[in-house]
């Protein structure tokens, strides 16, 4: 910075010494410091750029020129033959935009065809160049200034031929730096031609200079007063290119912080449309293409167990990309002009994810990086949630399936003691009542002779009558057990039946108002037993008085609704009875919820899929 303050004063005092208003010299300075200043601060943001140094340099030679208004001969020399070293230093800046560095052979041919037409060219022009003579060659028009130490021949008419050949190679070599530009705006895409802008604008004003200088040469007095008017805005649009440059610079730190956002959006896991679209708007790339590795990407082939295959070599998915998809699913396409950069880590079979972007951000590390960080934290996200469902599915199917097993097994024990031990106590029980009968008709047969009857006779009736009783209630309990365990009307006749003779054995009024109708038999036995539990404790916790059930169908959904008068607080956190219930309904896809009732007392709603 302070070669540039130095050069900048050392330029602004030779050029007051010509006898330029003091607006025209603060305008040179502007110009200068401007490229300086923003060559500095791009340098300092990008070190490994080389753009930064390029708009020092041009900041730093656009004073050379006015060495020429000095009366030292080596000043004036070296400001003679450097005075067009700026534009040189221009057209390198504006070719190597934004990387830093010319990406063909063609770009570094048209800077070095620069550089050496103000070595040589500029060269020739100075040895011939006699300021006492042709004065008003030089922007300063200074024939008091001088002399120049490179002086070898003085003859203007040399001199004419030279700088007027020397002028227009120049504005030549202009042109064929401009059409280079055009070649890389239309070879690029959106992003490289916004990157491109600043440079656009440089050639503008290039552009615009080389021909105002070419009309000044050819009618110089006609053009005088535009000459002045002109001097303002071209000094003015020289400024503005620097600040483009800056831009630009700022432009990136924006979308630098863009990427903030984007994390924010990929950890909510918006898909990988979603992704790619935000990748393009981040980057300020609508060519951006996101490809994700597919499944089953393995090479190579297939080895017994004892001699297992060696692991193929990790593959380049620059030039691998069919193993790769794009959000829709379709096999990435092979874009032409476009660069990759792998995501993730790389495993055995390649990267995880790669971006297909255009070539301009390749001089972007930091922000290609930044935004693969967020498709790693997606892609991340994304395995993890899938990876929580198939688990969550996993243990609902397990718990499903158990409940399911528990369900059929208490169905086969319900048959098992009706058709069983339930018979075989009826069985009994009926010869029993034989044999009581026999023992009463032969009782009566001997009534004239009451007094022979023996003690023993007696005795075995009261004993036939004590097992006929005690097996009755045998058959009672073991008939209400299997009615605990499964109802056989629930399997015979579904769960309205079942919930009407639930209700006439309860020991509270209970209204039953059911929908006609069968459901699968997993869903008729969670929703006979939903009424099962929601009766029971309204019988032995909430003190009610009377019940209600509802058991009706509401679209693809078996809605059951026990409402008592009770003194609610019904909560299954509190209870094994109603935690229990509420896993056999999540096992049936369905769901348990409780509520206070209309006046009072609880509400227990079960909902159960039946379609």
């Amino acid at each position: 910075m302070a070669t540039a303050l130095a050069a900048g004063c050392c330029g602004a005092w030779a050029y007051g010494r010509t006898g330029a208003a003091w607006s025209d010299v603060l305008r040179d300075l502007a110009v200068g410091w401007a490229y300086a200043g923003a060559g500095l601060l791009a340098w300092w943001r990008r070190p490994a750029n080389r753009t930064g140094p390029l708009m020092l340099a041009e900041g730093l030679t656009w004073f050379l020129g006015n060495l020429q208004g000095t009366t030292v001969p080596v000043l004036f020399a070296l400001g003679a033959w450097t005075e067009a070293l700026n534009l040189a230093v221009l057209a390198h800046l504006l070719l190597a935009y934004p990387e830093g560095r010319t990406t063909t052979s063609a770009d570094r041919r048209v800077v070095l065809a620069g550089y050496l037409l103000v070595g040589v060219g500029g060269l020739l022009r100075a040895l011939v160049y006699d300021p006492a003579v042709s004065g008003t060659a030089s922007y300063l028009d200074c024939r008091g200034c001088g002399p120049n130490a490179l002086l070898v021949h003085s003859d203007a008419g040399l001199f004419t031929l030279v700088d007027l050949g020397y002028r227009w190679l120049g504005a030549a070599l202009t042109l064929v730096c401009a059409y280079r530009l055009v070649r890389r705006w239309r070879a690029g895409g959106p992003a490289r031609r916004r990157a491109l802008m600043p440079a656009w604008i440089a050639v503008v004003v290039a552009v615009a200079f080389i021909g105002w200088e070419m009309l000044h040469l050819v009618a110089p007095d006609a053009l005088a007063p535009a000459a002045t008017v002109l001097a303002l805005p071209s000094d003015l649009s020289q400024i503005a290119v620097p600040f483009a440059f800056l831009a630009g610079l700022l432009r990136l730190r924006l979308r630098r912080a863009a990427v903030a956002d984007l994390v924010t959006e990929a950890a909510a896991d918006p898909g990988l449309l979603r992704l790619q679209e935000a990748l393009a708007r981040t980057l300020g790339d609508p060519s951006v293409r996101l490809g994700v590795r597919t499944a089953d990407t393995s090479t190579g082939s297939a080895a017994g167990p004892a001699d297992p295959a060696p692991a193929a070599p990790p593959r380049d998915p620059r030039t691998l990309l069919d193993d790769y998809t794009d959000p829709y699913g379709r096999p990435l396409p092979q874009a032409a002009g476009l660069s990759v950069t792998p995501l993730g880590d790389e495993g055995p079979d390649g990267f995880p994810a790669v971006l297909l972007h255009d070539p301009a951000l390749d001089d972007e590390p930091e922000l290609l990086a930044a935004a693969g960080a967020a498709v790693r934290l997606c892609l991340r996200a994304s395995r993890l949630r899938a990876e929580v469902r198939f688990r969550e599915q996993g243990t609902a199917e397990v718990r499903a399936r158990l409940l399911r097993a528990a369900d059929d097994q208490r169905r086969r024990l319900e048959r098992n003691l009706h058709d069983g031990a339930q018979t075989r106590l009826v069985l009994a029980l009926m010869a029993l009542r034989r044999a009581g009968v026999r023992t009463g008709a032969d009782g009566a047969d001997g009534k004239g002779r009451e007094d022979g009857r023996t003690a023993e006779e007696a005795a075995l009736r009261r004993a036939v009558a004590d097992a006929e009783e005690t097996l009755r209630q045998a058959v009672e309990d073991l008939r209400d057990l299997a009615q605990g365990i499964h109802p056989a009307l629930l399997t015979r006749e579904g769960v309205g039946p079942a919930v009407t003779a639930l209700a006439e054995r309860s020991a509270l009024p209970v209204r039953v108002t059911a929908d006609p109708g069968r459901y699968p038999p997993f869903v008729e036995s969670a929703a006979y037993f939903t009424v099962c539990e929601a009766v029971s404790n309204a019988v032995k916790h909430a003190r009610a008085e009377r019940v209600e059930v509802s058991v009706r169908r509401e679209g693809a959904l078996l809605v059951v609704e026990v409402t008592d008068d009770g003194t609610g607080g019904a909560d299954p956190a509190k209870g094994t009875g109603l935690s229990l219930l509420a896993d056999r309904l999540a096992a049936a896809g369905g769901v348990l919820r409780i509520s206070g009732g209309p006046h009072g007392g609880t509400r227990v709603r079960a909902e159960l899929p039946c379609a």
